[in-house]
């Protein structure tokens, strides 16, 4: 078992660090936590032992600095002594190879260079130690027993950076004459031939020949030791080919010509770009043109020739339509027109359209002072912009949400079906799915209303069924025969919509209705569920009388059947589910042939929570739907015997 948990543990783990590879390797995640991901993955790697850097990364004592460069560098430090002791006692004493002994001079004025820089010392990172007894020994130059005098040292400059340029290359050429002079035979033992090349050069360092940036092959050697010049890495060795000879002073890896500075050429001055106004003219003077001329290349060229930036474009079409606003309707389509363009060629966006469009609606208290029907106007460009695929119907109607600059919304749709039909127009609306009622200011929210509205702009035919809805039930009480009302549905609703759900369920509804009327039952009577033998009967024979009806837009439709017995189960959830009702309605759409198995069967096993009271219908019906599907078994194996 333990082994089992083992390697499950195992596998979970390499799974785990296999996704924070695949992380750390993610450039998408910030480099901060793919390097934690990647610490971490190292870590594990490396046994869980951290590394050094993290066990002592603490301050380190003096005592610690020195143990160090005596284990990793080679190098004794001894314990600061009295400043009346000479520093050439660890520049030539025993404590320093013969190889590494650099006479003062050799170093030159780099030393004063860098003993008056921060730091003290030449460079920095592994192997340079920034202490007082560095090479350089810069810090110490001011201490009359470091020259060699006894108390002729010039005062230290106030600060390090007090001193300019021209100063800084005076002392250094007089230090340099200073230590030639008297350590001339220091020199010539310091720059014996087993000094590295690139410590020697000829003659004498100059300031113009300083540069305080490192060349790039600067490289310093971690340990201060004898080494030949093949353990010399590449980088720090110089070329053969310019090798210095013996006798001058140490490069020490600065630049001793640097490239001359190239002037960079003047920038061409460019020319702004347009302001807004002039944005505005450019755009007015289009309009003009094009308005004239009717030019639609030459429009469409001066647009893109403007090259103007994103967020003008909205103001330039709401120019382009109030331009026009004041115009006949021809030049308003031409104005559509070049709007589409500029949409086919990539110029302008939907989004920019739209808000052009409300841009203008929102100056329309101040257009309809001159222009009384700027909606109506402003629908024209709508209208369009809906026809040519520039926006859609969902897109229009969303800003103008609970009446908002109402009756635009209903404008727009008065001019659809006038620049294009009825029909197309209705199977646009119903495709995008916008709800009418929230289109009307929430005073008005209501289905009554809502199609007393339409009625009153031309626009009912948008709603069928809902006009059905409201007119069918009238009309079955006005005349009852079956003919009558057959008639009256073709004649209001379109075809198409005679396999509609929706259809069904109203014809349905306006029969119960009916019937219920006829009987002289309101809803919720309790003659509803005890009916005398008369109303049984009576209730029969209105059936008999629409079954004409039901069966010529039923027959053959199971799902159209499913969606009657729905209406139904609705019906009898109004009236409370008088005990009997629904069963009696179930036997005889049954017996007349109104409704097949198939159909009954088929609501029985619909889940749908779409209409209410499923539940309860079920209770009442369930045994004579377990008979029925019996039945139909029973039939079904005596056919086939």
């Amino acid at each position: 078992l333990r082994v089992f948990y083992s390697c499950s543990f195992q596998s979970l783990m390499g799974q785990y660090f296999g996704r924070m590879l695949s992380l750390m390797n993610n450039k998408e995640l910030p480099a901060r936590i793919r390097f934690l991901l990647q610490d971490t993955m190292e870590l594990r790697e490396n046994n869980w032992i951290p590394r050094k850097a993290f066990i002592d990364n603490g301050p380190k004592t003096i005592h610690q600095i020195r143990q160090e460069a005596v284990k990793d560098l080679g190098v004794f430090i001894p314990a600061p002594m009295s400043h009346g002791m000479r520093m050439e006692f660890f520049l030539e004493g025993p404590f320093m190879p013969n190889r590494m002994k650099l006479d003062r001079e050799t170093l030159g004025g780099l030393a004063e260079m860098f003993g008056q820089m921060p730091g003290g010392g030449i460079g920095t990172g592994p192997g340079v130690i920034q202490d007082r007894y560095s090479p350089t020994m810069g810090r110490h130059r001011s201490n009359p027993l470091f020259n060699g005098h006894s108390g002729h040292s010039a005062p230290p400059p106030q600060s390090q950076f007090d001193m300019g340029a021209k100063s800084f290359v005076k002392s250094n050429q007089v230090q340099n004459q200073h230590f030639h002079n008297q350590n001339h035979l220091a020199q010539q033992q310091s720059q014996s031939k087993d000094l590295a090349p690139r410590f020697s050069k000829k003659g004498q360092l100059t300031a113009d020949e300083i540069s305080l940036r490192p060349a790039q092959s600067f490289q310093l050697v971690p340990k201060l030791q004898p080494q030949s010049p093949a353990m010399i890495p590449p980088s720090a060795q110089p070329p053969r080919t310019q090798t210095p000879p013996l006798g001058q002073p140490p490069q020490l890896g600065l630049k001793t010509n640097p490239p001359p500075i190239q002037e960079k050429p003047q920038k061409i001055s460019k020319k702004p770009p347009p302001t807004k106004e002039e944005l505005m003219k450019m755009t007015e003077t289009i309009m003009a043109d094009y308005l004239n001329t009717k030019s639609l290349a030459d429009a469409a060229g001066g647009v893109r020739d403007m090259k103007a930036p994103k967020h003008f474009l909205p103001e330039m079409l709401s120019k382009m339509m109030v331009c026009s606003l004041d115009r006949p309707d021809e030049d308003r389509e031409h104005v559509s027109t070049l709007i589409h363009a500029l949409r086919a060629d990539g110029l302008i966006t939907a989004e920019n359209f739209m808000q052009a469009f409300l841009s203008v609606l929102d100056q329309c208290p101040k257009i309809e002072v001159d222009t009384p029907l700027v909606k109506s106007y402003l629908a024209q460009f709508a209208a369009r912009a809906v026809m040519g695929e520039l926006v859609n119907m969902a897109e229009l109607a969303h800003p103008l949400e609970n009446g908002t600059h109402f009756p635009l919304f209903l404008l727009c749709l008065q001019q659809m079906a006038k620049l294009k039909d009825r029909e197309w127009l209705t199977d646009l609306f119903q495709h995008s799915k916008v709800n009418m009622q929230k289109m009307l200011p929430e005073i008005d929210q209501n289905k009554d209303r809502m199609l007393e509205i339409l009625e009153g702009k031309g626009l009912s035919f948008l709603f069928p069924l809902l006009k059905l809805e409201k007119e069918l039930l009238k009309q079955i009480k006005a005349d009852p025969s079956p003919q009558s009302i057959y008639k009256w549905i073709k004649d209001n609703i379109s075809p198409r919509l005679h396999t509609d759900k929706g259809f069904v369920n109203i014809l349905m509804t306006s029969f119960l209705q009916y019937i219920s009327l006829e009987l002289s039952v309101a809803e919720g009577d309790d003659q509803l569920s005890t009916p005398s033998k008369e109303q049984l009967e009576q209730e029969r024979l209105l059936l008999l009388a629409f079954k004409p009806v039901m069966q010529k837009f039923l027959h053959d439709h199971t799902q159209l059947q499913v969606g009657a017995l729905y209406a139904l189960q609705v019906h009898c959830n109004a009236s409370g589910f008088p005990k009997g009702m629904l069963l009696r309605y179930f036997v005889n759409f049954y017996d007349m042939e109104i409704i097949e198995e198939e159909a009954f069967l088929a609501w029985k096993e619909d889940i749908t929570q779409e209409f209410p009271g499923k539940g309860k219908a079920l209770f009442q019906v369930n045994q004579w739907l377990t008979w029925l599907e019996t039945a139909e078994e029973e039939e079904s194996e005596d056919d086939a015997d």
